[in-house]
């Protein structure tokens, strides 16, 4: 059985309505219905205090630690001018590791007036970006290929259905790093939206010791950013060729951080 069949059998059996209402009682729609059974993580009081009052104060990092990086070119940036330009629906995928710099090319293209929605992990984890997302004029889903796959599925196809462009890391939430995950793949299939592959580097960056290596690029660091070729997948492909598909877009992505590896170098010189 592959990765993608457990969630299309299921989800025709999924009831509809969405999970961005500020209600969540413990359904199928919930947040808490979708955090990880295995974590006792739980949205607390004192961590709604918490996150209440560090908010801000992360905002305003973020906002003073990207206004100081030089993005020194974007690769094939033309190739994203007619999503935003005619409101056409794709599907941005990026690897976790680059989620600093590639959320930052997704806000610019949300303050041009692209409709942009991320899918955050349904843990306690994923509150944080959820706001800061919701802050740049960005839709939220909520959920995992791990843990609630059939379920975010169905809420990016409405998503997509009202105009909305689908943002995930291709690699995420638990990687294995820069191996991308059929989720996406299958999700591009039966929306009928192409693919976006995006990625980056950077001059100077910290590494977080953890799966993803997480890079966050240091104070004016310079960065090179890659927009692939926009990626069909075809709305006939049968499962059993998902994966020659999933392994092209994987390629894309890996081929586009050389480059941007490469363009930096030549920029250093």
């Amino acid at each position: 059985m592959t990765g993608v069949e457990p969630i299309l059998q299921t989800h025709a059996l999924l009831p509809p309505g969405p999970i961005l209402s500020n209600q969540r009682p413990k359904t199928s729609d919930s947040v808490e219905s979708r955090r990880s059974k295995a974590s006792q993580r739980r949205m607390t009081p004192a961590r709604r205090i918490y996150y209440f009052l560090g908010l801000p104060v992360l905002q305003a990092l973020i906002r003073l630690l990207t206004s100081t990086y030089r993005v020194e070119a974007v690769i094939s940036a033309e190739r994203i001018e007619p999503f935003i330009k005619d409101g056409t629906v794709c599907a941005p995928c990026y690897w976790h590791q680059h989620q600093v710099v590639g959320s930052m090319l997704i806000r610019s293209w949300v303050q041009r007036g692209f409709k942009a929605c991320f899918l955050v992990s349904g843990s306690v984890d994923g509150e944080v970006p959820e706001r800061i997302a919701r802050a740049w004029g960005a839709e939220v889903i909520r959920g995992s290929a791990n843990e609630s796959g059939a379920l975010a599925l169905r809420d990016m196809q409405r998503m997509m259905k009202n105009g909305y462009s689908i943002v995930t890391t291709a690699d995420g939430p638990r990687g294995p790093k820069y191996e991308f995950k059929a989720g996406a793949v299958l999700m591009a299939r039966i929306a009928g939206v192409p693919i976006i592959p995006i990625a980056c580097a950077a001059e100077h960056a910290w590494y977080l010791n953890r799966w993803d290596d997480f890079m966050v690029p240091k104070p004016f660091s310079r960065l090179v950013l890659a927009i692939g070729q926009p990626y069909p997948i075809p709305a006939d492909a049968p499962l059993d060729q998902l994966e020659s598909h999933r392994l092209a877009v994987q390629e894309a992505v890996m081929s586009l951080m050389r480059e941007s590896e490469q363009v930096l170098k030549e920029v250093r010189a």
